[in-house]
């Protein structure tokens, strides 16, 4: 059997939180979220004791970044091709 749903106010709310919302929107913003996209990522909760701000983070992926930038173009300078050396 489902719960009623009751119609009376709830007074819990803080006063500083009472807003009208009659005029709101719904969906205001959604078709730029799905056009855009969003930026939100959720790190698991073992990584979060590890990075306690999003600064923390930031900095750590740019680490990560540049350590790929850098393993990139030492194997983008190597061929394979052996140069065979003259015995002087």
């Amino acid at each position: 059997m489902k719960p009623k749903i009751q119609n009376e106010p709830n007074d819990d709310l803080r006063p500083e939180y009472d807003f009208d919302f009659s005029k709101a929107e719904r969906g205001r913003y959604a078709h730029r979220l799905k056009a855009e996209g969003s930026n939100l990522v959720l790190v698991e909760p073992d990584l979060a004791k590890s990075f306690p701000d999003s600064a923390s983070v930031n900095a750590a992926l740019r680490s990560v970044v540049e350590f790929a930038k850098l393993s990139a173009g030492l194997t983008k300078r190597s061929s394979g091709h052996v140069v065979k050396r003259r015995a002087v």
